[in-house]
C-alpha cells in the first residue's frame, strides 16, 4: 500500500509565473507537436490555457490528470484537499485572524487573500465527490480531504465551518503565527524581527494547541516554519519535538511525513526533519505520506523515498482516512492488485 493523503488542485495567485507552471503540467500530459517557444507553440499554449481557465478548478479532466499520474506512479489511495483559504465561505475567519491592517505587511496579505480566495467549498465537495467512482473505476481510491488552517481561539468557528459537509478527514495545518504569514515569501523578512528561539517556542505552542484541539484526523507538516532556513540550532528544539509527540499520541493524531519543502522550498528538507521524525517513531506516532502536490505532474512524487524511510524506521502500517476514521493499513512500494 502506498498513499498520497495530501495534495491540492488549482490555486491562485493567478500570476505569468502560474500560467506557466500550469502549462508545464498540461504539456507534461498533452505534449504539443509545435516546437516550444515558436510563435505556434505559444498560440497553442494560449488556447489551451484560455480552456484550462475557461472550464475552472475544479473540471473533471483537470483532476483526472491527477488520477493519470496516480497510476503511473503506483499509488492505491490518493486524498484531494484544498485550502481552507480557498473559499469565499471562510473570509470572515481569516480577516479575524490574519493582519490585514494598512501596514506593509497587512497590506500584502489583504491582496494575497483577494488573489487566492476565489472558490466555493460545495463546488469543491461535488467535484471530489462525483470523481470517486471514475478513481474506483481505475482502481485508485479517492478521498474527499480538507486544510484546515489552525487558529487559536477560533476552534467552534472552524468546526461550524468545516460541519457541513462529509469530510474523509480533516489536515490541521499552521501557515499563520501572529496574524503573519511565514511561508509567503513576500513577508519572510518578518522573521528578523523576532528571537528565533522565541519564535519557534510559540509556534510549537499553536501546534500543539491545534492537535489537542481534536478537530483533525492528522497535522500537517508539523515544523515548516524552517521553510525559510531560519532555524536555530536543532538541538535547542528537542524538548518541542517531544512535547509534539506526547500531544499526538494523547490524543491519537497522525501526522505526515511531506515532501513540499523538500522539492518547493528554499529549506529543501522533508517535514518533519530527520531528528523530529526519529522521535515521532520512537513516540509511536501514526504516519501518512503526502506530496504536497499543487499540480498534477508532481502527484505521488518523493511518495517511494518517504515510504522507504518508514520502512527501514520499522513502520510497518500506513494511516488512511474514510469518513472522518483512521485505517491502519499495511504498508509498501508495490501496489497491491
Amino acid at each position: 500500500m502506498k498513499v498520497d493523503y495530501h495534495l491540492h488542485l488549482e490555486e491562485g495567485p493567478y500570476s505569468f509565473r502560474w500560467m506557466d507552471r500550469t502549462n508545464q503540467a498540461l504539456n507534461y500530459f498533452l505534449p504539443l507537436d509545435e516546437m516550444p517557444h515558436t510563435q505556434g507553440w505559444l498560440e497553442k499554449s494560449m488556447e489551451r490555457l484560455a480552456k484550462r481557465m475557461e472550464k475552472g478548478a475544479y473540471d473533471a479532466s483537470w483532476i483526472d490528470l491527477y488520477l493519470i499520474e496516480a497510476k503511473r506512479k503506483g499509488l492505491s489511495e490518493v486524498g484531494i484537499v484544498d485550502h481552507l483559504y480557498r473559499f469565499k465561505e471562510t473570509r470572515a475567519y481569516f480577516e479575524k485572524n490574519l493582519d490585514l491592517s494598512d501596514s506593509e505587511i497587512g497590506t500584502k496579505q489583504r491582496i494575497w487573500l483577494n488573489q487566492v480566495m476565489t472558490e466555493s467549498m460545495g463546488d469543491f465537495v461535488r467535484a471530489i465527490s462525483k470523481a470517486k467512482k471514475r478513481w474506483a473505476d481505475e482502481g485508485i481510491t479517492l478521498r474527499l480531504g480538507i486544510e484546515a488552517d489552525y487558529f487559536p481561539g477560533s476552534e467552534e468557528e472552524l468546526k461550524d465551518l468545516l460541519g457541513n459537509y462529509e469530510w474523509d478527514y480533516i489536515i490541521g495545518s499552521i501557515h499563520y503565527i501572529y496574524g503573519w504569514g511565514f511561508d509567503n515569501p513576500d513577508t519572510q523578512e518578518e522573521f528578523n524581527k523576532y528571537p528565533l528561539i522565541d519564535l519557534y517556542k510559540d509556534f510549537f505552542s499553536v501546534v500543539e494547541r491545534a492537535i489537542r484541539s481534536r478537530i483533525f484526523q492528522f497535522v500537517a507538516h508539523l515544523d515548516n516554519l524552517k521553510v525559510f532556513n531560519y532555524r536555530p540550532d536543532e538541538v535547542l528544539l528537542l524538548p518541542h519535538y517531544e512535547r509534539i509527540a506526547k500531544a499526538l499520541i494523547e490524543t491519537d493524531t497522525a501526522t505526515e511525513i511531506n515532501a513540499g519543502l523538500y522539492y518547493r522550498y528554499p529549506v529543501k528538507e522533508m517535514c518533519p526533519s530527520p531528528a523530529f521524525l526519529n522521535v515521532l517513531v520512537n513516540a509511536g506516532v501514526s504516519f501518512t505520506t503526502s506530496s504536497d502536490s499543487h499540480f498534477p505532474d508532481d502527484i505521488g512524487v518523493f511518495i517511494d523515498q518517504n515510504t522507504q524511510t518508514l520502512l527501514e524506521k520499522g513502520i510497518k502500517e500506513i494511516a488512511t482516512f474514510k469518513e472522518r476514521r483512521r485505517e491502519m493499513k499495511a504498508i509498501g512500494l508495490m501496489k497491491e492488485n
